[in-house]
């Protein structure tokens, strides 16, 4: 059997000398990454897959970006669109593809986006602004949404409010393409809720909270009359070692064979994996360990689930590390690759290999990026 090949997409800020997406060849065996190319775009801080595999969902400065994801992996624009409110910092789409959703850190906002067959991006559908002022005025004084995500049954948004300590549930009403709020799933003062994710199976709710620094377990089904229920059953801690009022809990992700759920915790600088159990939802912690990063913003779990890469953004890193199961510790594998404001990252299986691996330099990558511009050529 042949072997499969992937990349990994690297979104990053361009404030500094990124200049956008990063496109990495990956050896998935040894758990490495060469960086091929970076596609432009202004302030790359979430991307997403489309539920066809076909196109790539980047936040830009001026909305959002769509790209054609090509056989091999490259990337080429198809069009963006303005989100009519400040830039976003997480996407997700419902179980159809139909709709894009986009969580506003900023502005508060929650902004549901209608996409085409032919991968463009159409119009705003609706958009809601959280109100209200959180616990923490110093850092809450506003809503800031984090994550959006629609529920395992496809019928509910969950919009997470980090400064608010709540998730908004809302329901789509499709006669009229409007968010109906339906409910508020309260996290208590000052736990600052970060990211939400539901089991394989769709029985279970985790909720990484940023403050306290804790994953909330939940049960969860509808009701009799179709709404919504959550009830919590466990509270498990993040951290490696004692808490610092510095830490701060910053991504989570679900493997992909729902076995278990992997935190990152800045601040403590660490990764933490726990072994869900199957019949209840609930989590064991496996380890706690540090990433050799600043920051690590996100975390992306190789296809093989072997490995893991932790994307450290203040230190301009993206650190991999082989998964021993058994032993409950990590490796690092290679040296950090240098990138600059990296923000998030994800891998996708391409049909065809490249007729060669690069492995460019980050200067290389970028002055590849300046030459396209000052020339108008395309990045293909």
């Amino acid at each position: 059997m042949a072997a499969e090949n992937y990349v990994a997409y690297v979104g990053t800020y361009t404030n500094g000398s990124s200049k956008g997406i990063h496109i990495y060849d990956v050896d998935v065996e040894e758990g490495l990454l060469y960086l091929r190319k970076v596609v432009p775009v202004n302030n790359s801080s979430y991307i997403k897959e489309s539920r066809n595999g076909q196109y790539l969902y980047s936040i830009a400065d001026e909305g959002v970006e769509v790209y054609k994801i090509a056989p091999d992996g490259d990337l080429t624009s198809i069009n963006q669109i303005d989100i009519d409110g400040m830039r976003g910092c997480h996407l997700s789409t419902d179980l159809t593809g139909k709709y894009l959703f986009v969580a506003g850190y900023h502005d508060g906002k929650v902004t549901v986006i209608h996409t085409h067959q032919d991968g463009r991006l159409g119009s705003v559908m609706d958009g809601k602004y959280h109100r209200g002022q959180g616990a923490l005025v110093e850092r809450s004084f506003r809503p800031h949404v984090t994550c959006v995500r629609i529920t395992p049954d496809n019928r509910y948004l969950c919009a997470v409010d980090e400064a608010l300590d709540q998730v908004i549930i809302y329901n789509i009403d499709h006669r009229i393409n409007k968010l109906k709020e339906v409910d508020i799933l309260r996290m208590g003062v000052q736990a600052g809720p970060k990211s939400i994710h539901f089991s394989k199976d769709g029985r279970f709710c985790y909720i990484l909270c940023q403050i306290t620094n804790v994953i909330r377990v939940y049960d969860y089904h509808l009701s009799d009359h179709g709404f919504p229920r959550f009830e919590l059953k466990q509270e498990v801690s993040t951290l490696s070692n004692a808490r610092d009022p510095h830490d701060a809990a910053s991504a989570m992700r679900l493997s992909y064979d729902g076995q278990y759920v992997i935190c990152a915790t800045a601040g403590d600088d660490s990764v933490a994996m726990y072994k869900i159990d199957q019949e209840t939802g609930m989590l064991d912690k496996v380890f706690a360990l540090p990433t050799s990063g600043e920051y690590p913003k996100d975390i992306a779990l190789f296809p093989d689930q072997q490995h893991i890469a932790v994307v450290n953004n203040a230190g301009g890193t993206i650190t991999t590390f082989k998964i021993d199961y058994d032993k409950k510790v990590i490796m690092m594998k290679g040296k950090p690759q240098k990138i600059d404001t990296p923000n998030c990252m994800l891998f996708h299986k391409i049909e065809k290999a490249p007729a060669e691996i690069r492995n460019i330099s980050e200067k290389e990558a970028e002055a590849e990026v300046e030459k396209r511009i000052r020339t108008y050529a395309p990045l293909s």
